[in-house]
């Protein structure tokens, strides 16, 4: 049984343990939730489910910065 898999990260290989769900990868990659938006399967993913959200192998994400200017 395949206990890890491949996502892929802005086009980036990943390899990650498949009981990691989306709140532990951003935690492990050292990613801030209150400054991104995470785009998985064309859907803008809500932060109340990032702990509820689990990965396949070959899923892709979008981590996408939130930048504040003036």
């Amino acid at each position: 049984m395949q206990h890890y898999l491949t996502i892929f990260i802005n086009g980036d290989p990943f390899n990650c343990h498949n009981s990691m769900s989306l709140s532990d990868i951003l935690y492990y990659l050292n990613i801030d939730i209150n400054v991104v938006i995470i785009e998985y399967k064309h859907t803008i993913i809500h932060k109340e489910d990032f702990n509820t959200l689990y990965f396949n192998n070959n899923d892709s994400i979008e981590v996408i910065s939130i930048v504040g200017g003036g």
